[in-house]
């Protein structure tokens, strides 16, 4: 059975309550590797959330920034004492949250949602980029609709930029030749009644090129509301090809912060990086901290390998 294995079974970040933007969760966080240190930029949040209003309620409002982590070993960080990225347009009135980071040539490209607070629905996926990780620009709307869960392939396929989203319920492809226009929009996975991915899917960051494909972490939901993680692997020359999914969940809710936390019951990823032959897949526990478990390189591809292409 494939298993993501936690290298740590407690947070390995949690809230600073002396910090103001970040005192009340830090999660879902963007990961990098690079030059021999891990980074990751993670959501914080500077009060408790309220998702059960039928709408937002400007006293109960809560604000997301983006923080920035860095370690030698993957699980034990230093982290600057001010947010790297905060709300600055109307869109982005209650925050800039579930960052995706993807480096092409020289430059990074941050992914996040802009979420205006105007309604639950009030959220777009936007694009920031940086020459250094610490000055970004742009902050350009990708796609003009409610949309969530977007990420960028790490290079060009057929000479089009690739771009992961989701169109409820459902993980969904795009192209374009500039980052500005998206077209040939088509879904890529489904989800899978009646089991842990039932409810609704998503792109858990950026995928990984190998010699077998891209490899695709993503995460599920289901009835209940439980999210876990999923890996499937897609083609290198044509990644609307879904060659296989692993169909069961690699990663679920199992320590106290991860069942118990600001929100039960999950765990949800916004990027991986590899390493020395292993994955390390950073995620949210709970809404309220981050966590990381890793795997095999080689032991995941075996297990995709193997398995039969899955109805999409």
């Amino acid at each position: 059975m494939l298993k993501l294995k936690r290298l740590s079974q407690q947070p390995i970040l949690t809230p600073i309550r002396a910090h103001a933007w970040e005192r009340e969760a830090v999660f879902n966080a963007g990961a990098l590797y690079e030059n021999g240190l891990f980074y990751l930029f993670y959501r914080a949040a500077d009060n408790r959330f309220r998702l059960d209003r039928p709408e937002p309620r400007p006293e109960e409002k809560f604000v997301s920034s983006i923080g920035l982590a860095v370690s030698r070993d993957g699980v034990n960080f230093s982290r600057f004492d001010r947010p790297v990225f905060t709300p600055a347009t109307e869109q982005e009135a209650w925050g800039v949250e579930d960052p995706r980071i993807t480096r092409i040539g020289d430059t990074y490209y941050m992914l996040y949602t802009a979420f205006g607070g105007r309604d639950w629905y009030d959220y777009r996926p936007a694009v920031a980029w940086s020459r250094n990780l610490i000055d970004w620009q742009g902050r350009e709307i990708l796609l003009d609709e409610p949309n969530k869960d977007v990420a960028l392939f790490p290079e060009k396929v057929g000479g089009r930029y690739v771009l992961l989203h989701r169109r409820e319920p459902h993980i969904w492809i795009a192209f374009s030749e500039d980052l500005k226009h998206w077209t040939d929009h088509q879904v890529l996975m489904e989800v899978v009644p009646g089991g842990w991915q039932a409810k609704k899917i998503g792109a858990a960051g950026p995928p990984h090129r190998t010699e077998a494909g891209w490899v695709l972490f993503y995460h599920a939901v289901d009835a209940d509301h439980v999210y876990r993680l999923g890996v499937a692997l897609l083609d290198l020359a044509d990644p609307t090809r879904v060659l296989a999914r692993y169909p069961l969940p690699i990663l679920e809710p199992e320590t106290d912060w991860e069942r118990y936390g600001l929100v039960p019951n999950v765990v949800f990823s916004c990027g991986s990086v590899e390493k020395d032959g292993a994955y390390y897949v950073y995620y949210g526990g709970g809404d309220c901290c981050v966590g990381v478990a890793a795997v095999d390189r080689s032991t995941l591809l075996a297990h995709l390998s193997i398995r039969r292409p899955c109805r999409t």
